[in-house]
């Protein structure tokens, strides 16, 4: 069964790559690891999108990766653009949920569609940290949670 996809313009941030031939498995298409790859170099794209530092570590905590989902809607052969748009869906007291959806850019038919969790982590004490407001604010200003 495929999941409902949300709509494209919910996607605020949205980074172009273009598959390599490495990307491709036996199969001659784009490995399944690969698109959480993708899915994590989105994520960094939108944290460089909530301010000028660019940095995912404030006050001493970091967002380490607790869960991650990734449903394959159609396999992608080289060559190919994709695009994959990214998003926060909710912000808890520890923990932050991110959408990503992976579309061919020349046809706009969507390749996957994932989810991922992440926890802010104190590297110091070694231990789930309470999200920094200043965070939060910043996810307020892209996905207005």
């Amino acid at each position: 069964m495929s999941p409902v996809l949300p709509d494209r313009s919910l996607f605020k941030v949205k980074v172009d790559m273009e598959v390599r031939w490495g990307d491709m498995d036996a199969l001659g298409h784009v490995n399944n690891a690969r698109y959480l790859t993708f899915f994590e170099t989105a994520r960094i794209a939108y944290f460089g999108s909530l301010g000028p530092d660019k940095r995912i570590s404030v006050e001493g905590a970091t967002p380490v990766l607790a869960r991650v989902t990734c449903d394959y809607l159609r396999p992608v052969e080289y060559p190919a653009t994709l695009q994959v748009g990214v998003r926060v869906t909710r912000v808890g007291s520890t923990s932050f949920e991110f959408e990503h959806l992976v579309l061919d850019k020349a046809t706009g038919e969507p390749c996957a569609f994932g989810t991922a969790v992440l926890v802010a982590f104190d590297l110091r004490t070694r231990a789930k940290a309470p999200l920094p407001e200043s965070i939060r604010a910043r996810i307020r200003e892209v996905d207005g949670l």
